[in-house]
């Protein structure tokens, strides 16, 4: 193995292209000049060496540059798509309360991780929302600039054409019998008719066209502003709410009226629309043969609304995803269900209760739990004031005995069966706690037995009776009705959060597809009086169709001012042929 030494000479000839090379750079900015700037209305980075020194004011300004440069906006952007992952994948205490708690129970692990990191709270947390702030801020620093940049822009006038136009990257040259003046006049015409902002510099015509392409990019950010104000704006105001909704009920746009709700720091609910509906029937089939067994084919309610306190009433109805939208409100159909309708019976004989109780559904075909409380008017064999409690198992559509479990076949009410066992005591409803309507609390109660002394529990059709025993009553089965659960919403500023959105596409795609660029004809007399047209061509970055489109006004115009016969021109050859220049674009052709 030999070590190879560098030759002195060709160190000396590398260094002496590098030299070239670099002189050929300069002598190319100061050719082209204002030619080649001003194509984009980026902010101009400054270089290390143009910095001040790090002091205070010198950091403030490294900070604020940092800030407001497309790359951070950017790396903030995505930061803030990347936080919201865990408020899609982990439930929201601004969403569903009784979800964060039942995934607390069951993750006990991650969650003091997870509370840590305010992942309950994604939305409203620190860390999210000073995100949100600097893109706000990024992004109006990096808009404000290139605005002033851009407004400068169109009001100016294309810069005049380099000394030599064979620098530029797209070229082309002929020698004609007309008059530089009318070459020059014709080639003005040309480039207005075909929409360029064109005029006459000194011996040549400068003309620009693709302004868009940096409208759409400002319009990009302004939109993406638009949709940041739009969206904070929601958030602060928004209300949600959900209602549970037997057949035959209504709902009235109150505070109180609502199972649930949930509204912004600055939300008023004097503010609430006003508007009542009732919900006069559900209508839900499903597929009943095929692969899609049990899948909803119609799932609608119908209802009355009206707006006002004194509006005419109005029937109407609510699918899923068409919701029923009053004074800016959306109602949308949620969920569905079945709510028993039950009796219950003291020892003499008395009716306490009669109610339809919605219940839960717990699988697809709607099996559903819940709980029965009889709180008022029950008195024991005694006389005694007391309290009862059941918990309820319902299957729409029950397999029969001995086939399978007590599960339903089918969503559909084809064969109704309520299971109930019972309980008597205290329900702890009169402690002042909030309690889940949908569960039993059996800490102050004592289950009912049976002659054999174990829990008392029947499955019960339409119309059958199940008897509590020593003479404490009976409960009847009565029949089912249906229940509709709806949400709702009102979320202001949505309109201009999708007008930003739509916006924003439309000025991404012009930011992406249009081509700024620049066209220069020079015509001027040569030394043998025969008239030298030169034609060139430079843009934004470089683009196969930047040459095409200098050949096809190079045909144009050499239908005015046609090729002159000459020693030096073959017959044959193509006059209005393009050249791309084997010279690098000086700046502003930004590849």
């Amino acid at each position: 193995m030999s070590n190879t030494k560098s030759n002195p000479a060709q160190e000396r000839e590398r260094r002496d292209e590098r030299e070239i090379r670099d002189e050929q750079d300069r002598e190319n900015a100061r050719e082209l000049g204002a030619a080649g700037s001003q194509l984009s209305t980026a902010p101009r980075e400054e270089s290390a060496a143009n910095l001040p020194a790090m002091g205070v004011i010198g950091w403030v300004r490294w900070f604020w540059r940092q800030l407001t440069s497309m790359r951070v906006a950017l790396i903030l952007l995505f930061l803030l798509s990347l936080g919201a992952i865990p408020g899609s994948l982990i439930p929201q205490n601004s969403v569903d309360e009784l979800k964060v708690q039942t995934f607390k129970e069951a993750h006990t692990t991650v969650t003091p991780i997870y509370e840590k990191l305010q992942f309950f709270d994604v939305y409203s947390s620190v860390w999210f929302s000073a995100i949100y702030i600097l893109l706000f801020i990024s992004l109006i620093g990096c808009i404000v600039p290139r605005t002033g940049q851009f407004v400068g822009q169109l009001r100016s006038r294309p810069p005049g054409a380099p000394r030599r136009l064979t620098r530029l990257p797209a070229y082309t040259t002929w020698r004609t019998e007309a008059e530089p003046e009318q070459v020059r006049e014709a080639a003005l015409a040309m480039m207005r008719k075909r929409r360029y902002r064109a005029h006459t510099a000194g011996d040549a015509v400068a003309a620009e066209k693709g302004y868009l392409r940096e409208a759409g990019n400002l319009i990009f950010h302004i939109a993406l502003i638009v949709m940041l104000v739009a969206f904070a704006y929601g958030q602060l105001f928004k209300s949600e709410g959900a209602k549970l909704i037997v057949e035959g009920d209504g709902f009235s746009n109150t505070l109180t009226q609502y199972d649930d709700f949930k509204a912004g720091s600055l939300f008023d609910s004097d503010s609430l629309a006003p508007f009542s509906f009732k919900l006069d029937k559900f209508i839900g089939t499903y597929e009943r043969s095929g692969p899609q067994i049990g899948t909803p084919r119609t799932y609608e309610a119908h209802v009355t609304y009206t707006k006002g306190a004194y509006g005419k009433p109005q029937k109407t109805v609510i699918k899923v995803n068409e919701p029923l939208v009053v004074d800016g409100t959306k109602v949308y159909l949620n969920a569905h269900g079945y709510a028993p309708v039950v009796s219950v019976k003291d020892g003499s004989g008395k009716e306490v209760y009669r109610n339809a109780v919605p219940l839960l559904p717990i699988d697809n075909n709607v099996t559903s739990t819940g709980a029965i409380k009889v709180m008022d008017g029950y008195r024991d064999k005694n006389g005694k004031k007391t309290q009862l409690g059941f918990q309820a198992f319902f299957v729409p559509t029950f397999a029969g005995d001995g086939k399978g479990t007590m599960f339903s076949q089918f969503p559909a009410a084809d064969m109704p069966v309520l299971a109930l066992n019972g309980f008597y005591g205290s329900l702890g409803v009169d402690s002042g706690l909030p309690q889940n309507v949908y569960q039993l609390d059996k800490s102050k109660m004592s289950e009912f037995k049976d002659s054999k002394g174990k829990q008392l529990k029947q499955r019960l059709a339409v119309g059958d009776t199940m008897k509590l025993p020593d003479g404490a009553g009976s409960i009847t089965f009565e029949g089912v009705e249906e229940w509709a659960s709806f949400q709702i919403s009102e979320q202001p500023a949505s309109g201009w959060a999708l007008t930003g959105a739509i916006a924003a596409i439309a000025g991404l795609a012009g930011s992406l597809f249009i081509q700024r660029r620049r066209i220069w004809v020079r015509a001027v007399r040569g030394a043998d009086g025969v008239t030298v047209v030169e034609m060139a061509g430079l843009g934004r970055s470089e683009s196969a169709k930047l040459p095409e489109e200098l050949a096809d006004l190079a045909v144009t115009l050499n239908a005015v001012a046609p090729t002159a016969p000459g020693p030096d021109t073959d017959p044959g050859s193509d006059s209005g042929s393009v050249e791309e220049s084997p010279v690098e674009p000086a700046e502003g052709a930004e590849k």
